[in-house]
């Protein structure tokens, strides 16, 4: 067998039935493989970045690996910003690049380059995949494929990269006598008898909380568990709040959904969050966007317990905020085990209630509802919030969103309500402008029944706007929301706090949005243009029930003001603006207020403090 069909025959058995291509000279005999099998298919993407993205946005829908595959040089190249995205945002994706010939590799690090599109592919890609290796060998091919895709989709997932030159892919070999891979080699070990001596602490401290809350990641997700943390939801009633990775797993439909959180806060404002005595984190990352600069302050007055596969971070020295019990173990397994043994605390009548906490929890989220009390202090033909809070209601639970990076996303995670069965993503943890255009792509190839809908800015949809050919070529239905204000919202907003106002590079001087609808009727697809507050219900509606690809102009003309936010990097995350009065604010904080740092009221969008920040 050739070692190109092998490749290519190995994705299709592990269920990869899309695969993600542009074509080049370094990676033909790969391509030519499709035409000998019909257990999976390509894409054939207009830019290898697009491709990465759609591989993203396939394995997010799908639960499987994403799979793309590049030439050689400025193919792997383009590669680089997916995989990184994949990366971060611990998704399983296997990217495959051509390389040039075997005799043409250098072989003196003080050569730049010997073959045509030479590159050390292994070598820019290796700190942000969990695997990357060029095969020169072709009887290792078997025994990297299984090395690379067991790490992929194993622990913490990531992306891997198989970098393969021309002649290794034109190589014959006998399948059969290859060596594989043995899983043993790197299997993770977890410490049951420890971890279930946690749990029980847990539960101890559990029995004695009058505030318990549970902050949930992606994590979650990634080890197939939401249907065991909803199990547990009902069991303990305890608020939960999730993280940006995880607004599809805690949904905002759900009966103990208590709020969003973090520097953009959204429904609660954080005071839950913020005002719990015992903690639960599980699956997430408890990054900089989740606690705000001012670490010491985050969930000042709670025991803290973390749950991670990843045990880098629960290294003490490794967190922004050093939790109390760092728990190692799959998301899954320990939810599985934290389940079994609150039934056991249920029947022997040790699990408490916690009604006055929820419905305090219940009042937060409902009295600080971002679509509610947007100050519209730029006063646009749309608001978005009003927008997003329109779609998220005409929605269905089958649905699929993917949504953009910059102030698109705040808008759509303070007032898109999800559903349960929903799936609602963009990529967090590299936030590239375009990804949410060409993730929709995958998105709706990996689930061809369920509707899927793209909402973008006006800057990422022309990074990837070439991508409405794929559309066309292939038949996809994806309908695009750009949410248009006709420049980089969340920079703009950033100078006005940063760098008085001063707006450089980001519009109107130095970015000039084109007219979109004019471009997407140049490639035949439909187009809507929603000019006025009067015309959003018919726009969603005319959108929603589209057959084929459509996309829909929102002018949102100049709109940047997202709140609630943290002002600078030294407020609890509790202190947002707009700022509560002094009475308010200390009206629900439960735990004390750091001193010095409670806002008075104030009308400016900036506060400067007395300290100067």
């Amino acid at each position: 067998m050739k070692l190109g069909d092998y490749v290519i025959n190995f994705l299709a058995d592990k269920g990869i039935d899309k695969i993600f291509v542009v074509y080049g000279a370094a990676n033909g005999d790969l391509i030519d493989a499709f035409t000998r099998t019909n257990k999976t298919s390509y894409v054939a993407v207009m830019h290898e970045q697009a491709g990465g993205f759609a591989a993203e946005g396939y394995a997010k829908t799908s639960g499987r690996p994403g799979a793309a595959i590049a030439t050689s040089g400025p193919g792997g190249h383009n590669f680089v910003t997916p995989i990184a995205n994949c990366f971060y945002d611990s998704v399983s994706a296997i990217f495959i690049t051509g390389q040039v010939n075997s005799k043409f590799l250098r072989n003196d690090d003080r050569l730049r380059q010997i073959g045509f599109q030479e590159t050390d592919i292994v070598a820019i890609t290796s700190p942000i995949t969990k695997y990357s290796v060029m095969v020169t060998d072709p009887n290792r091919i078997r025994y990297e494929l299984e090395r690379a895709y067991h790490l992929s989709v194993s622990g913490r997932p990531g992306p891997v990269l198989i970098d393969l030159p021309i002649d290794v892919q034109r190589a014959d070999i006998e399948p059969d006598a290859l060596p594989g891979f043995d899983v043993a080699e790197i299997e993770p070990r977890f410490d049951f008898r420890k971890i279930d001596a946690q749990i029980e602490a847990f539960l101890d401290e559990l029995s004695k909380a009058e505030r318990p809350a549970l902050l949930v990641g992606g994590g979650v997700r990634n080890a197939m568990a939401v249907d065991v943390l909803r199990s547990i939801g009902d069991l303990l009633k305890v608020p939960m709040f999730p993280t940006w990775n995880a607004l599809d797993v805690v949904t905002s439909d759900y009966p103990y959904y208590g709020g969003r959180i973090g520097t953009y806060g959204g429904a609660g404002r954080n005071f839950g969050l913020q005002n719990s005595d015992l903690l639960l984190a599980v699956g997430s990352r408890i990054s900089g966007r989740i606690t705000g600069g001012n670490v010491g302050t985050f969930v000042r007055g709670a025991r803290k317990y973390l749950v991670d596969i990843d045990d880098g971070l629960l290294v003490p020295a490794n967190q922004q905020v050093p939790f109390d019990v760092n728990i190692h173990c799959d998301a899954r397994e320990f939810l599985s085990r934290l389940l079994t043994a609150a039934k056991r605390h249920q029947a022997a009548g040790t699990l408490k209630t916690y009604d006055r906490w929820l419905k305090r929890v219940d009042d937060w989220k409902r009295r600080y509802d971002p679509a509610a009390t947007i100050s519209m202090v730029d006063p646009s033909p749309v608001n978005p919030y009003q927008f997003v809070r329109v779609l998220s209601q005409k929605m269905r639970a089958s649905d699929i969103i993917v949504a953009d990076c910059g102030g698109n996303i705040v808008t759509m995670n303070h007032c898109f309500e999800t559903k349960h069965g929903q799936r609602y993503f963009t990529n967090n943890g590299n936030s590239p402008m375009g990804f949410s255009f060409a993730g929709a792509i995958g998105a709706a190839l990996a689930a061809p029944d369920r509707r899927v809908i793209c909402v973008i800015g006006d800057g990422g949809f022309n990074m990837n706007m070439q991508e409405l050919q794929t559309l066309l070529t292939y038949g996809i239905p994806v309908k695009t929301i750009i949410l248009n204000n006709h420049i980089y919202g969340i920079t703009k907003a950033f100078q006005e706090t940063n760098f008085k106002g001063r707006s450089e590079a980001c519009g109107p001087k130095g970015y000039v949005a084109p007219d979109f609808v004019k471009i997407v009727q140049a490639y035949g697809i439909e187009t809507i243009s929603v000019m006025g507050e009067s015309e959003v219900n018919g726009a969603i509606e005319r959108l929603l029930s589209a057959k084929g690809p459509i996309v829909c102009d929102v002018n949102i003309h100049e709109f940047h003001t997202y709140e609630p936010r943290t002002v600078g990097w030294k407020s609890p995350i509790e202190d947002m603006y707009p700022y509560l009065s002094r009475e308010e604010f200390r009206e629900n904080m439960l735990i004390d207020p750091v001193d010095g740092w409670m806002s008075p009221t104030m009308p400016d969008v900036v506060r400067v403090r007395p300290d100067g920040h």
